[in-house]
């Protein structure tokens, strides 16, 4: 199979790296869970939309966070196992080299450049499943969707939204060796 995978709070923790900056650097006490919804600086009233994602510019910032549990070992028996594997991500151009460099090629080494798409549309690009925690990154798209669980989607119903949610790089093998035993795809 073809699996596309996010990275921010699919394959590494952003979430938790973020609000840890933005507290520390404005003293704020904002806690992972307070994130309700997509844009996070809606949980720092005090601050500016501007204030809160210039920390994940900031130089260093990526080195900071770390890896889902689990998400580098799942990843490597899919490719071990012969699925073609595909990070999508819709990072900001400023900040990609460096979110490649510092995260992604660093905690997860035997991905590639070859792997890498940037596309901020992801319905637009083909595959036969998409993990995201982004749900409209998922709606719309013509593949399996499964949704990582986060804060910020934990009210949505997935079911209802024709995707599969999940908590944990445990459950995502499952569910494609399930896919896979029934040749399911997208």
């Amino acid at each position: 199979m073809t699996i596309l995978v996010d990275m921010d709070d699919t394959i590494e923790r952003l979430l938790d790296a973020w609000v840890a900056a933005v507290n520390r650097k404005y003293g704020q006490s904002v806690g992972v869970d307070e994130i309700t919804s997509w844009d996070v600086s809606a949980a720092y009233p005090t601050l500016t939309w501007e204030q809160v994602y210039a920390v994940t510019t900031e130089p260093g910032f990526w080195k900071t966070v770390e890896p889902m549990p689990g998400a580098a070992q799942a990843l490597q028996r899919l490719t071990d196992a012969g699925h073609e594997v595909f990070i999508v991500t819709a990072t900001p151009y400023e900040s990609v080299r460096e979110k490649m460099d510092d995260l992604l090629f660093r905690r997860f080494p035997f991905l590639t450049w070859d792997q890498v798409i940037v596309a901020s549309r992801k319905q637009m690009i083909r595959g036969d499943v998409l993990i995201d925690d982004g749900v409209h990154n998922l709606e719309g798209g013509d593949y399996v969707r499964i949704l990582m669980s986060a804060p910020h989607n934990r009210g949505y119903d997935a079911e209802g939204g024709g995707m599969i949610r999940v908590d944990s790089w445990a459950q995502i093998e499952d569910v494609i060796r399930a896919l896979g035993e029934r040749g399911e795809r997208g």
